[in-house]
């Protein structure tokens, strides 16, 4: 690996690290401007002004926003997260608690999705113009335009209440063979791997034919090349940043869609744990939520970043 690569790589982590404090200052923002507070939601809105200005200073929501966001800065930066404002327990062990959940989700949906995505993506490129072509592309277009709660709900009309196939909420626990894995797992997984697969297989299928049709695999043709080793052995090598770029934009969207999908599946995973911070306006909870999602889409994007400069031929070769 040459120095230019590591320079870009060093780069791209800095500014990967540079936007995360970025974002931090933006939810710590946003969270202190939201109506209302936990003390508020605590004693009610019958509490005397008393109570919940002494409330109010043991919570410490009686600093300055700047001074609050440094001291919370600091013990993310020593791994502390504060406490819950309405259990009083460790935001850490809360987060502990359902993060795992919300991993094993996305790890199965990404484990569906991303092969099925990419083996669609690479033959409509392969076989463009022709019938599965024209059918895959239409597909996709047509999914991505429905949203995920829509999928979900149309999964739990017809798999849980018509059919009675599936159970209309999911759960993480007591599961004991593949089977219920499959029940717990089936519609949440099935309504996040629509949107995901259809993104994904788009954004393949583009960055294979933009190989396809580059000088160079002309030459490879005119040299007598098969038609597999063609897109396996040349076009795919140097589709791989564009491809890594899709993949994580693709699975970035599953962080965000995993929070409608919890919800409606009352799943207890992170995104459910933060929607009812926000519900009792728990604000170190909602920062800590916040920051996980974002630096997970930050770590994605960063390693589609590297897999393109490691991937790049001109600048393995430079």
């Amino acid at each position: 690996m040459n120095a230019l690569i590591l320079k870009l790589l060093g780069r791209r982590v800095a500014i990967g690290l540079l936007s995360l404090l970025a974002v931090s200052a933006l939810v710590f923002a946003i969270t202190a401007v939201l109506p209302g507070d936990a003390a508020q939601e605590q004693l009610g809105q019958e509490a005397t002004p008393e109570a919940l200005a002494a409330l109010r200073t043991q919570m410490g929501l009686d600093v300055a926003a700047p001074l609050r966001y440094l001291y919370w800065l600091g013990g993310v930066a020593k791994g502390d997260l504060g406490h819950s404002a309405t259990t009083s327990t460790a935001v850490s062990e809360l987060v502990a608690s359902r993060l795992p959940n919300s991993l094993l989700l996305a790890a199965v949906t990404a484990m569906f999705s991303v092969p099925i995505a990419l083996a669609l993506g690479i033959s409509s490129a392969v076989w463009r113009g022709s019938w599965f072509d024209r059918l895959a592309s239409t597909t996709a277009v047509g999914v991505v335009s429905v949203p995920e709660f829509l999928v979900a709900t149309l999964a739990v009309l017809v798999f849980a209440v018509k059919l009675r196939w599936l159970p209309a909420l999911s759960y993480a626990s007591d599961i004991e063979s593949i089977g219920q894995m499959l029940r717990a797992f089936a519609m949440p997984v099935l309504s996040l791997c629509c949107v995901i697969i259809a993104q994904m297989m788009r954004m393949t299928r583009a960055a294979v034919i933009d190989q396809l049709e580059a000088p160079y695999i002309e030459m490879v043709r005119l040299k007598g090349a098969s038609p597999l080793r063609t897109v396996m052995a040349h076009a795919l090598p140097n589709a791989i940043g564009p491809i890594a770029n899709a993949v994580a934009f693709s699975l970035s969207y599953l962080l965000g869609g995993v929070i409608i999908i919890e919800t409606i599946f009352n799943y207890p995973g992170i995104a459910k744990l933060m929607v009812d911070a926000v519900t009792q306006r728990d604000m170190p909870l909602v920062q800590a939520c916040t920051m996980i999602f974002c630096a997970g889409y930050l770590i994605l994007v960063t390693l589609a970043d590297v897999c393109g400069i490691v991937a790049n031929p001109r600048l393995r070769h430079r």
